[in-house]
Formats: structure tokens, C-alpha cells, sequence
């Protein structure tokens, strides 16, 4: 039986364990740090066993940075439509983060402890070894598929040059998108001054790489 939104019960109910699983192991590798909680700690606070977890997150590292796999959906999604240029698809995926990231802000009583809670997120992912190493996984991942796409586009064999590097410029957009959101996260108290400095930094950096990405538009 499905919902008003069309999302099976089966399937609601998917996403809200996936959704607690990954919020309550956050939660815990903030507290006491990655390396020190181990995965059957989160299936016990959760109560469900250790293999629900990993039916869920093939690896503990997917537990905190659970946005990849989104991204890499969308993405996929958004250079398959021919009426959209690699570029704009790009700003399309990252916008919906970010609009994400704003509605959760906007769901928190102190926006000063969120964006302080955010900066403790983006620091334990960077100094935690095996979650840099992680994160690099998935930007490969994503670098790749845009590289396909690029190919079949073109024309031409995924190896080729062309398509790699271009794929390299335009998953750049998430480095631009991050560090911008890294230096205006103080003005979080305006979310939509945030958006818009935010967005306005990824369309610069969207049109300097525009032109050389123009032969892989359909």
C-alpha cells in the first residue's frame, strides 16, 4: 500500500532506520570519536542487530557520510536528462543540498549550536583517517560516472582525456561548494543571505569551467 507521496510503507519505514541508524551513530562519533565506537554500539542504541546495520551501510564509514550515495543518484539522474547541460545539472544536485542542509538548520532551537555541530562534522571527516580516505572513494566514484557520461556524450572511450579531465573540473564544484559554505556558515541566522552567497560562488566557479565543458552538452 502506498502513501499520499506515492513511497510504500515498506519503503517509509526503510528510510526512517536508514535515517535513525545514521543520526544516532553521528551522534555517537561526535561524543567519543570514530575509531572509539564500534558498529555493534549503534545497532544496540538502535536496537537491531549488527547485520541490519551493514544491510543498510556496507561499511562504518557510510554510517557518518551518508550523503554520497545521494549524490551520485542525483547526479546520474541529472546528466541523463538532454535538455540539461553538464554544469547546470551539477548546480541542480549541489542546490538541493544545500537547500537540504538549510531545512535541517531550520529544524534545530539554536542555529549557533547547529552550525557548531556542523563544524565538529566537517572536522571529525577530515581528520579521521579511514573517512578521508572514504570521502576520496566516493568523489572518485562520482568523478567516474560524470566521466561516462561525458564519453557517451562525446562519443568517445571513458579513458580518453577529454571526458576525464572535463569530469574532474565539474565534481570540482563540490570543493567550491563546501569551502564557501565553510566561510559563510556564520550568517546562518540569514538562511536565505547563506543560500544565495553560497549559490552565487558555485555559478562563478560553474562559469569559468562552462566553456570547456560545452562540446559534452547534448
Amino acid at each position: 500500500m502506498a502513501g499520499d507521496d506515492g513511497v510504500g510503507l515498506r519503503e517509509r519505514k526503510k528510510r526512517l532506520m536508514r535515517s535513525q541508524l545514521s543520526s544516532t551513530a553521528t551522534g555517537m562519533f561526535l561524543e567519543r570519536g570514530f575509531d572509539a565506537v564500534r558498529v555493534a554500539e549503534v545497532a544496540a542504541a538502535c536496537g537491531v542487530s549488527e547485520k541490519t546495520v551493514f544491510n543498510y551501510f556496507p561499511v562504518k564509514e557510510a554510517l557518518l557520510l551518508d550523503r554520497f550515495e545521494d549524490t551520485l543518484t542525483a547526479m546520474r539522474a541529472a546528466l541523463a536528462d538532454p535538455d540539461m547541460s553538464p554544469v547546470e545539472a551539477a548546480l541542480q544536485v549541489l542546490a538541493g543540498e544545500l537547500n537540504g542542509l538549510i531545512a535541517w538548520i531550520g529544524t534545530q532551537d539554536d542555529p549557533a549550536t547547529a552550525v557548531t555541530e556542523l563544524r565538529r562534522f566537517r572536522e571529525l571527516s577530515t581528520s579521521t583517517a579511514s573517512l578521508r580516505g572514504y570521502r576520496h572513494e566516493m568523489v572518485d566514484r562520482l568523478t567516474t560516472a560524470v566521466t561516462e557520461s561525458f564519453a557517451e556524450r562525446a562519443g568517445l572511450r571513458p579513458d580518453a582525456p577529454e571526458p576525464q579531465i572535463a569530469a574532474i573540473a565539474l565534481v570540482g564544484l563540490w570543493h567550491v561548494h563546501a569551502a564557501s559554505l565553510n566561510r559563510h556558515l556564520p550568517t546562518v541566522h540569514n538562511p536565505a543571505r547563506l543560500r544565495k552567497t553560497v549559490s552565487a560562488d558555485a555559478r562563478r566557479a560553474a562559469d569559468a569551467i562552462a566553456p570547456a565543458l560545452a562540446r559534452f552538452t547534448r
